[in-house]
């Protein structure tokens, strides 16, 4: 474990001290789990990303009525 700082206004020090307060966890804690939900996101948009560049230099794309079809189940909920 290391320790680093970093500047934080205070509306996020006091929100991220009111979770830590409801939670009964460290400051700390909180921290670090948003940080691990911040990299899952980002590591998760970064492999689709790098998939869907792959796919693309290979020529994978979807023909039209694979993406007409895409929208008319999507378009159900909406």
């Amino acid at each position: 474990m290391e320790t680093i700082s970093f500047s934080l206004n205070s509306e996020k020090r006091k929100a991220i001290d009111n979770i830590a307060s409801l939670l009964e966890r460290s400051r700390s804690e909180i921290l670090n789990d948003a940080i691990d939900a911040y990299l899952q996101v980002q590591q998760w948009q970064l492999n689709h990303i790098k998939e869907g560049l792959r796919q693309a230099d290979a020529g994978e794309f979807a023909s039209d009525e694979e993406v007409a079809a895409t929208f008319a189940r999507w378009r159900q909920f909406f």
